[in-house]
């Protein structure tokens, strides 16, 4: 055992050298998807061109994952010794070459490429921007820092330290104990708490046990999971070894889907790797524990996000639920005890166990210590994924690292929880953040999508799009889920369509509640929840749909009209840009729209010079 862990710490010694970059210069590029989509490859491939023809031979280009700050990517950060860090971003090919040029060869950094809130603060590290001020990155920590391909990177900044403390110097109890008193409760759903999870495994007498990583994540809006296994793989390959080792399980499944091509690369690699190291197989650290990791890719179905549906995919069954109990701590994958945890709470785990659980508690809040990271989306300015301590406000993540909303828009809702969550109003924006109270407020925490709305949004149209979203995805097992989303999204599709009466609000609360209380798993339990929310807290929009015909926001398009005002000069534009010849009038004379031939697309609207015409 002291030969693996004495290597394993020469291993780190060198890695940090190198990750330090005291003998050269390091240029790592934001290649998560997000990068990737705004087209960091390119950005990438050029800066090794450009480097390799400057001669700079001590000069890294490296991958990297995701920082958070999405909006900017294509972004390029470089790290020379004794110096400030350099962000670059909306990087682009052609912006290469002056990089390279000015500041590689020259030292005079690009300062009109880089981010700064102010002139003064243009070359300031990112961490001191206000997006980073309130946020406290743990699990983000070496995303967007380390090479998630190059094993050594993660090894420079502790990794598998913790897994050596496990195996070499603790029982599997008290690995369990320590997880218990670190309170730390599942980031993928209820919150569940983890060391209890494991503790039920644990006290199973079983030939054979299992580590399932749900990285099946697939609420509208949520990409936290795969930034993770972008940016930061081997975290959670050791977080899996150490539950392996907690309950007894010599087996681990990264449960992921085929949509996340990188992430499944980046695993790949890593636990090749990982093995390569001696971390993952026989006789980890020269003691009698082994442990193994594959991967199983899912086909993109929501419902498999729900424990017993993924283990039935991984079993080569169609992912449907089944009823609990048995749950899976006692019965899981093959019969043999499972436990299942999400990628966002195995990223917590090897911290836990290096920095103790008095660290993890003194985040957060009592009932929910720690951290969340949230994937924050919609109407908002900052758009990427933010980590914040439990317990801070709606409002300081909206405003205070999400910069509100765009173009001085009026914020109007927030979404959390995803299409199983709420829609939260404005009086609720100082809810502080946690498992209970945004259960209180009428909505979750679920994995941790945070959907921002503004003025413009119509709450109907909004519960119509997640219940949409539900009814797809039901597996169709039981039938209150199978049938009665289907019923409610009938009736909200009658509703934005002007067709709506008050017995159908009656019925959709009547229906949602049904649907809630006799459904057989969370998917079908929750799907009401964002029309049940909107019904309660935006009551208003949903009598203008159903009493006044019509849609406040004007998002629908069936109850919208056109209008031409007096302030009509008879220009005749608006009638010959039509396309369902619908304006008549003559020259100089206001002209009118024939409300059955408008096909409502807004064409007039646009092309009126004098703004004339008006949607109600």
């Amino acid at each position: 055992m002291d030969k693996s862990i004495n290597e394993l710490n020469q291993l780190k010694a060198n890695a940090v050298k190198n990750l330090e970059a005291t003998e050269g210069r390091r240029i790592i590029v934001g290649m998560a998807s997000c990068g990737i989509s705004a087209g960091a490859r390119a950005v990438l491939e050029k800066l090794q061109e450009e480097v390799a023809a400057a001669g700079l031979d001590n000069v890294q280009v490296l991958p990297t994952g995701c920082v958070g700050m999405c909006i900017y990517e294509p972004i390029v950060e470089i790290f020379e010794p004794g110096k400030e860090k350099v962000n670059y971003i909306h990087m682009n090919p052609d912006r290469v070459s002056k990089v390279v040029s000015e500041h590689l060869v020259n030292g005079r950094p690009v300062k009109e490429y880089t981010l700064g809130e102010d002139e003064e603060s243009k070359l300031k590290n990112l961490n001191d921007l206000q997006f980073y001020k309130k946020q406290k990155r743990n699990v983000l920590k070496n995303c967007g820092f380390i090479n998630p391909e190059d094993i050594n990177d993660y090894i420079a900044v502790d990794g598998y330290q913790a897994l050596a403390k496990a195996v070499t110097k603790m029982t599997p109890k008290e690995v369990i104990d320590i997880m218990k008193a670190s309170g730390l409760r599942g980031r993928g759903g209820a919150g569940f708490p983890t060391g209890l999870k494991w503790s039920f495994a644990a006290a199973n007498e079983a030939d054979q046990k299992y580590i399932i990583c749900n990285a099946d994540e697939g609420d509208p809006g949520a990409f936290m999971d795969r930034s993770i296994l972008e940016g930061d793989p081997h975290s959670v390959l050791e977080a899996m070894a150490i539950s392996g080792y907690a309950i007894g399980a010599s087996k681990g499944y990264i449960y992921v889907r085929a949509e996340y091509p990188v992430a499944v690369e980046r695993l790949k690699i890593a636990i090749n790797q990982a093995k390569e190291k001696g971390f993952i197989g026989k006789n980890i650290f020269g003691s009698d524990f082994d442990f193994d990791i594959e991967i199983r890719l899912g086909a993109g179905a929501f419902v498999c996000g729900e424990e017993t549906a993924l283990i039935a995919s991984i079993e080569g069954k169609r992912g449907m639920s089944r009823n609990k109990p048995p749950f899976p701590a006692n019965k899981g994958l093959w019969g043999k005890p499972t436990i299942i945890n999400n990628v966002e709470t195995l990223s917590n785990i090897p911290k836990i166990i290096l920095n103790g659980p008095e660290w993890f508690r003194s985040m957060g809040t009592e009932k929910s210590p720690g951290t969340k990271v949230f994937a924050l989306g919609g109407k908002i300015n900052n758009t990427g994924l933010v980590e914040v301590p439990m317990g801070i406000t709606l409002k300081e993540v909206i405003y205070d690292i999400g910069g509100g909303c765009p173009n001085g828009k009026a914020f109007k809702a927030v979404q959390t929880g995803g299409p199983s969550g709420g829609c939260l109003p404005v009086e609720d924006l100082d809810v502080p953040i946690d498992f209970d109270n945004l259960v209180a407020a009428g909505s979750m925490m679920g994995s941790g999508g945070m959907i921002v709305m503004d003025e413009d949004n119509c709450m109907v149209d909004i519960a119509r799009f997640f219940l949409d979203f539900t009814v797809d995805e039901s597996c169709g097992k039981c039938t209150p889920c199978r049938e009665g989303t289907k019923r409610m999204l009938e009736i909200l599709d009658k509703i934005t369509q002007g067709n709506g009466t008050m017995e159908d609000l009656a019925v959709l609360e009547d229906l949602a509640e049904n649907i809630q209380n006799t459904s057989l798993c969370a998917l079908g339990q929750t799907a009401p929840n964002p029309v049940l929310s909107t019904m309660k807290l935006f009551k208003d929009e949903y009598l203008a749909h159903v009493v006044d015909k019509r849609c406040p926001t004007g998002v629908c398009k069936a109850l919208l009209r056109y209008f031409i005002t007096d302030a009509c000069t008879g220009c005749t534009l608006c009638a010959k840009k039509c396309p369902a010849k619908a304006i008549t009038g003559t020259v100089k004379e206001k002209h009118y729209i024939d409300q059955d031939k408008c096909i409502k697309c807004g064409v007039c609207m646009d092309n009126c010079r004098f703004n004339a015409i008006i949607k109600k």
